[in-house]
């Protein structure tokens, strides 16, 4: 064991008994950091695959290069020369590399389409360019093909003083669902429309979803055909790009939703046997095929598909300026068998003949280069199987991510509200789900994403009112039900942003409780878009009761922001099952829910950490959120010593309720 390694063995004791399966994790990264770049080389310089491969621009004309390794023989057509299979022979060179020529700077034209064509064992196989920066469906046959455009060329950047904020508060979005019509949207109306809705909510940082080109549209975009092509359906390169530098005038953080967990398994758009065999990317047999997605899966061992993935991170952050990524299905790369079923109630499971060890070495080599190429950038596992060291920095035998997500907690929320009347919610295992996760390192926690929105499953809010959400959300006919929903989904949203993690995520449109789920169109449906987009008018309107919620929203983030709450730590908590009471103290913030359906409390003694006055900074019962205003904002609260050695006020506490106060000096 290595000194550096055995820092994460300070940090969790508990890892003591695999301290060789941590040192082999460090082991196995450095042996592959040297086989790839050399001991003094840079990971940088090894991840420029989308330099040298695909089409680019010459002095007299422009040069595509392949790599095929199976392939016999590779041919390019297209519009450019009249789709003749056999004019545009390439040529071999060594490696499995294909290049060709093209003299004349119109050989090739924005706008055209073109294909490559695979000569293996006699068959001949249309296929699009792995490093296709645009790839777009012909809409009268449906085929995919890739089209020339101007990704790589110099764009009009702006943003050279951007530095993303170190505590993310995450607008998750979907460009194509971010609008009120029945299609899908773009990124100009996204850049127009809605930057400017998140920006006054005070979100500092959006994750994109779908960005990288994908086949099905239903597929949420998460079974990736082409790596480096941002997704048409939505507009062009150029118009993703004035997005993302739009974001950065506004100072907000642009993340990028990878998916390098697995790939469709489509072989006339995608990668799956591009060159005529499975084992180019993939693993063959059933170790490539993922039993519950019905996608291929990445061999990690292979050094070629190492320089296609992590070049794909390069040329996201070089060509986009993204600032970072949300590893999508982190879990399922972790374990052979994908984490299907395990519940991971030891650390044997996590070090075990189960663990797939290249894929963690990927995922430190991507992390290495990703911070290593901008030490501001931020990086997010998706791992609910809590594989220990995940945001442990890798020279201290971590996997070397910023943060986690929390996926335990909105599970909590959802078992707590389906499974449970109000009055029997448990308190101790609330606070337990909210504030447990591992030592010295940071989760970004959330109680719905959009996940928890999709069609079979309901939004909390949804969950919570149900169809009184059709004819209760009116401001001017009381009704019980929509009441409770707004009551507890404010206080859930407050106290998982203030608990769950270091840093916060909401799915656009959840914070202003967005109706019923998401199904994208699809035959099921009739190909229906009527629940695959955004209904920005419900909260546009003031006759309805989403503003409420959309206000409480914005006053909570600004909250979180002004007060620093997500890079405090929690003291003095008082968790009461009976009563249903949570207080905690954060620094000067004192934060208290009466999760009690029916109970108000007169009187109730609040905990505090320090001594003096407080005053109340925001109440969740106050009427512009919807609630009764049972709260006096101007009354001031001094502390007192009890004589059993705690120090506090007296406060009034309304039932369904939360409030925030704050030490004034």
């Amino acid at each position: 064991m290595t000194d550096s390694n055995n820092h994460i063995l300070k940090i969790d004791p508990y890892l003591e008994p695999f301290k060789d399966d941590i040192d082999l994790r460090q082991k196995l990264f450095e042996k592959k950091r040297n086989e790839l770049v050399g001991k003094n080389g840079e990971i940088s310089e090894f991840a420029n695959g989308y330099k040298y491969f695909g089409f680019h621009k010459t002095e007299d004309g422009w040069v595509y290069r392949e790599w095929a390794p199976a392939a016999e023989a590779m041919y390019l057509t297209g519009d450019f020369n009249g789709w003749n299979a056999s004019s545009h022979q390439m040529q071999k060179l060594e490696n499995g590399i294909f290049e060709i020529y093209l003299k004349g700077k119109n050989a090739l034209k924005k706008g055209q389409k073109i294909q490559a064509i695979i000569i293996n064992s006699g068959r001949e196989l249309r296929r699009i360019p792995l490093y296709a920066t645009r790839v777009v469906q012909d809409p009268v046959t449906y085929l995919w093909c890739a089209e020339i455009d101007d990704t790589l060329e110099a764009f009009n950047w702006t943003d050279a003083d951007f530095i993303p904020e170190r505590t993310p508060l995450i607008y998750e979005c979907h460009i194509g669902m971010a609008q009120e019509e029945g299609r899908i949207g773009t990124y100009t109306e996204f850049c127009k429309n809605i930057l400017p809705r998140i920006k006054k909510l005070g979100y500092n940082t959006i994750q994109i979803m779908a960005v990288m080109e994908h086949p099905y549209y239903g597929s949420f975009g998460y079974q990736v055909s082409n790596f480096f092509a941002a997704s048409s359906k939505y507009g062009t390169s150029k118009e993703l790009k004035r997005l993302i530098n739009t974001a950065h005038k506004m100072g907000i953080t642009v993340l990028l939703d990878v998916v390098h967990s697995h790939a469709v398994k489509n072989t006339n758009e995608g990668l799956n046997e591009f060159d005529g065999t499975v084992h180019q990317f993939f693993h063959e047999g059933s170790k490539g095929d993922h039993s519950a997605w019905g996608t291929k899966l990445f061999n990690y061992g292979k050094n070629e598909v190492l320089h296609f993935l992590l070049s794909n991170l390069k040329f996201w952050m070089d060509v986009f300026h993204f600032d970072g990524f949300r590893f999508d299905g982190v879990t399922s790369m972790l374990y052979h068998d994908h984490g299907l079923g395990s519940a991971f109630t030891s650390y044997d499971m996590y070090f075990s003949m189960n663990t797939d060890t290249e894929a963690v070495t990927y995922l430190q080599l991507a992390n290495d280069l990703i911070h290593k190429l901008n030490p501001n950038a931020l990086t997010v596992a998706e791992d609910m199987s809590g594989m220990p060291g995940m945001c442990i920095p890798i020279d201290q035998g971590g996997i070397g991510f910023d943060y986690r997500l929390s996926m335990g907690v909105p599970d909590l929320w959802i078992k707590t509200i389906k499974e449970y009347t109000d009055e029997n919610w448990d308190m101790p295992k609330l606070w337990y789900e909210l504030t447990s996760r591992r030592p010295k390192e940071k989760n970004i926690g959330y109680c719905e994403s959009h996940d928890q929105a999709l069609v079979g499953d309901k939004t909390i809010m949804f969950r919570l009112c149900d169809a009184e959400m059709y004819t209760g959300m009116n401001k001017f006919g009381g009704n019980i039900i929509v009441d409770r929903g707004i009551a507890l989904h404010k206080m859930i949203r407050l106290i998982t942003s203030s608990l769950a993690g270091e840093g916060y995520l909401n799915f656009m449109g959840n914070e202003f409780g967005h109706p019923e789920w998401i199904d994208f169109p699809r035959e099921g449906n009739g190909w229906s878009y009527h629940y695959c987009r955004r209904q920005w008018s419900l909260v546009d309107n003031e006759n309805l009761r989403y503003r409420e919620l959309n206000a409480f929203d914005a006053a909570m983030i600004k909250l979180l922001k002004k007060e620093n709450i997500l890079n405090l730590g929690v003291k003095n908590q008082w968790v009461h099952q009976e009563d249903k009471i949570i207080i905690y103290t954060k620094g000067d913030i004192v934060f208290i829910f009466n999760f009690n359906p029916s109970r108000s409390f007169d009187g109730y003694f609040v905990p505090v950490e320090n001594k003096g006055r407080y005053k109340v900074i925001l109440s969740s019962d106050d009427g512009e959120f919807g609630g009764f205003s049972r709260v006096d904002n101007s009354t001031k609260y001094k502390t007192f010593d009890t004589p059993a050695g705690w120090v506090g006020f007296k406060c009034y506490l309304p039932s369904r309720s939360a409030i925030v106060l704050k030490r004034i000096k």
